[in-house]
């Protein structure tokens, strides 16, 4: 075994993980992580004993090329990010796209991410979606979302708690208070909360509370049919 390999981890519960993302881990060579402080609690939940480097989206333009030399020589080296799955709204893009320019063995392990369980419990239509990730909090947030005001597919974005509700009142005002959504909050934790209704109704639910951990939002499509919100 050698080269490039993408391993998702737990987005919350940390026995969400598979037998052979564990493996890996233990026998990597090298270990890529997002924040090494963050990755040491599952590594010691797993006895894991192994190297950990700093890589993430400050760093990852300096690093990469150190890092593809190494992978050139044969060595096997294991990418993590905080949670889920790298690449998805977190590092991983770039240092794949390096990977296939030196055509170097690239594996992608099935595994956790937040947005799929809060798309399916959301109740609304899953079968055609589009994943907008972090929206652009300054240049360009108002241009995308009035892009997506007639999006038809069902919308998927992440959030902060600290702006949560400023985001949801950013979509009422341009969707429409009336459409259907849902928020998911601390997925797979002892906390965990799904809240489903209309946007306004979902406004006043988090107005009444102290907004904490990792924030999933799903917007339901424009649909033309629907009067007028």
């Amino acid at each position: 075994m050698s080269g490039l390999i993408l391993v998702p981890t737990p987005v919350g519960n940390l026995k969400d993980i598979t037998f052979r993302a564990v493996e890996i881990l233990k026998t990597a060579d090298l270990i890529l992580a997002e924040d090494t402080r963050k990755t040491s609690i599952l590594l010691k939940h797993y006895e894991i004993k192994n190297k950990l480097l700093p890589y993430h989206k400050f760093n990852e333009h300096k690093t990469t090329q150190n890092i593809i030399e190494k992978l050139k020589t044969g060595k096997t080296i294991a990418l993590v990010t905080d949670a889920g799955t790298p690449g998805i709204s977190d590092p991983g893009f770039f240092i794949v796209r390096e990977s296939v320019k030196n055509n170097i063995k690239i594996e992608t392990l099935p595994g956790a991410t937040a947005f799929i369980p809060a798309l399916i419990n959301s109740g609304l239509p899953s079968e055609r979606f589009c994943f907008e990730g972090f929206l652009p909090q300054k240049k360009g947030r108002q241009k995308r979302l009035d892009e997506l005001k007639l999006e038809k597919r069902t919308m998927i974005f992440y959030e902060s708690p600290y702006r949560l509700l400023k985001t949801l009142l950013q979509f009422a005002e341009i969707f429409g208070k009336n459409r259907k959504a849902a928020v998911s909050r601390e997925l797979s934790k002892i906390h965990e909360e799904n809240i489903r209704g209309t946007l306004d109704e979902i406004i006043n639910h988090f107005k009444k509370q102290n907004i904490k951990g990792e924030i999933v939002i799903i917007v339901s499509g424009y649909d033309n049919k629907r009067k007028a919100e």
